[in-house]
């Protein structure tokens, strides 16, 4: 049975449209991203992983979906970066991986929209779409019988997301900021999740290093509902983040 339900953050409000898995809060990218604007204007040009042409697949499933996880994630630190180019070749390289996972055909909407909105520099456009083609992606590979590889591609977000949450905390510690990062039951759903996995996952070499990740992160968000995250814990999360992305997006070993 998994754990009831609980808020990321008790300090900074979370927003109304996290989705709900399992009874699992899971925090919509864009509304994060929003949320951590609250905090300040962040520096979102010095967080991004600039994408040079359009992303290609690499290894097996399982990477080619934490890969795409991880680039819709890029896609919303474009958006905050206001870089339509970066936006652009996003589009193109959600739907070059999105089609070896068997999603392509119900993606590709979703990624001409994204293009159109980032000419327009309609940025609003563009997290709308965004955050459309993640639900998409799942939608269909539940109907496909790869619940696995949805929640892989969830689980590279999310780390895609943290690395970028973390580095923009990192640069200006304050208790609020870390407090975003105060998920041990998503963390605990994550790791469940990667232990259940069919043995022909769970053996990826990808997999494996995020499998270790997630448990050296967990004691570092805070084992307890009223837990502190220091600033030395934010960067050490963010270093672990760092090497998963690093990882996650290149060539298969």
């Amino acid at each position: 049975m998994l754990p009831s339900r609980q808020p990321i953050s008790t300090s900074v409000s979370c927003p109304s449209q996290s989705k709900l898995i399992d009874d699992v809060v899971v925090p919509v990218p864009s509304e994060i991203f929003g949320v951590l604007d609250k905090l300040g204007k962040p520096s979102w040009v010095s967080v991004q992983r600039p994408i040079n042409g359009v992303v290609q697949p690499t290894g097996e499933s399982p990477q080619i979906a934490l890969m795409l996880g991880s680039v819709i994630a890029e896609g919303f630190i474009a958006v905050e970066a206001e870089d339509a180019n970066q936006v652009k070749q996003i589009g193109k390289s959600v739907l070059s991986l999105s089609t070896p996972l068997g999603v392509g055909a119900e993606v590709k909407k979703r990624a001409q929209a994204i293009t159109d909105a980032a000419d327009k520099k309609d940025w609003n456009g563009v997290r709308k779409e965004l955050d459309g083609t993640l639900d998409d992606v799942k939608k269909v590979m539940v109907k496909l019988n790869s619940e696995a590889l949805s929640q892989l591609v969830s689980l590279g977000g999310w780390i895609r997301g943290t690395e970028a949450l973390t580095a923009v905390v990192g640069k200006s510690y304050t208790k609020d900021g870390a407090e975003l990062l105060h998920q041990p039951v998503l963390l605990d759903y994550f790791e469940r999740r990667l232990s259940t996995l069919k043995p022909k996952y769970k053996a990826n070499p990808i997999v494996t290093r995020v499998q270790k990740g997630i448990l050296e992160i967990r004691p570092l968000i805070g084992l307890t509902d009223d837990a502190e995250i220091s600033e030395k814990s934010v960067g050490e999360i963010n270093r672990i983040t760092s090497e998963l992305t690093k990882s996650i997006n290149s060539k298969a070993p």
